[in-house]
């Protein structure tokens, strides 16, 4: 797990020298139950910030306790893209990156939206 931790976040969110309890505590992959809501998960291959074996060890989690997941990787996107696009307008629509329509059907298909 210590191997694909982003340091930097671990840092700012646990400090310097956490408790092995905090992290386990704030470990996502660590806290999946059969009681998780089903989850929407996404990355990208060029994110060079955060390993994409973050997202797999959770998704790993999620499929082991039976949670229903959506998991989509993308090529193109480097880490804290967001929505794709800078100062975003409703002009800028057609410019998403293509997460943000694949969650809006996967929320249709939940029941989360109409």
């Amino acid at each position: 797990m210590g191997a694909v931790t982003h340091q930097g976040s671990r840092n700012n969110l646990l400090g310097k020298d956490p408790s092995p309890e905090l992290v386990k505590l704030l470990s996502s992959e660590l806290q999946v139950t059969k009681e998780t809501p089903p989850c929407f998960v996404w990355h990208t291959w060029e994110d060079k910030g955060v390993k994409i074996e973050n997202a797999l060890s959770f998704v790993a989690a999620l499929q082991a306790s039976g949670v229903r997941f959506d998991f989509h990787v993308y090529e193109k996107g480097g880490h804290g893209i967001g929505l794709g696009v800078r100062d975003f307008t409703p002009e800028k629509a057609g410019l998403l990156h293509p997460w943000t329509s694949a969650l809006a059907g996967w929320l249709k298909v939940q029941g989360f939206a109409k």
